[in-house]
């Protein structure tokens, strides 16, 4: 595990880092400890939009709005960016940080419980989705995600290993994390086994998972 560590620092070490108001609101979830991407994570869906250039995007977990701000950048300039929040006051400084960048025609905040709030939305409406909410919650979300999906779209999902817990038997576990832990192993047998779905694994940042629908 230590030379793991030493190899995500080497290479966190060649990233670049963002610039002007999108850095200030990375440094500012970073600081209030506000869920926000990891940077290697970051620079994998960076690659993976470039790669399959989206027409219509759905982020679930929109925190201060930091990840959906990046992806802007990587997009078409018809491409549009939906994205779910629960936490009023998150949505708030969201949208805030939307209209500060100029984005409010690309990116569009729903409020709400996202397990309710993603049933609103039409089958096979987007090419790219981003998953990065409550981690308890992925496998709750998964059969509306397919649905809305397009075939052939593109599913990420972040943080899927729980800082290496995941890899601990549900015993060893702190009473407090057992259902998160759980679920999230029920989420990672989903995908890698639903016929409707290719998925892998990457131990990258906290884990993430690619899935395309089939």
């Amino acid at each position: 595990m230590k030379d793991m560590d030493r190899i995500s620092s080497f290479i966190d070490s060649f990233i670049v880092d963002d610039e002007g108001f999108l850095r200030e609101i990375y440094l500012s979830a970073v600081e209030r400890g506000v869920p926000v991407i990891r940077r290697s994570a970051r620079e994998f869906l960076k690659t993976q939009l470039l790669l399959k250039n989206p027409e219509n995007i759905l982020e679930i977990g929109t925190a201060i709005g930091y990840s959906s701000l990046f992806m802007s950048q990587y997009i078409d300039a018809d491409c549009k960016i939906t994205t779910l929040e629960l936490d009023e006051e998150r949505v708030l400084e969201a949208c805030e940080n939307i209209q500060k960048m100029d984005k409010e025609e690309v990116i569009k905040v729903i409020k709400g419980d996202a397990l309710e709030t993603i049933r609103t939305l039409p089958d096979d409406s987007y090419d790219f989705l981003f998953v990065d909410a409550a981690k308890g919650q992925y496998i709750n979300y998964y059969e509306d995600v397919i649905r809305v999906a397009k075939p052939g779209a593109v599913i990420i999902s972040d943080n899927i290993l729980q800082d290496g817990e995941i890899l601990e038997s549900h015993f060893t576990v702190e009473k407090r994390n057992r259902t998160i832990h759980d679920r999230m192993r029920e989420y990672i047998y989903k995908i890698m086994h639903d016929e409707r779905v290719e998925s892998a694994v990457l131990p990258l940042a906290d884990g993430m998972a690619v899935t395309i629908k089939l």
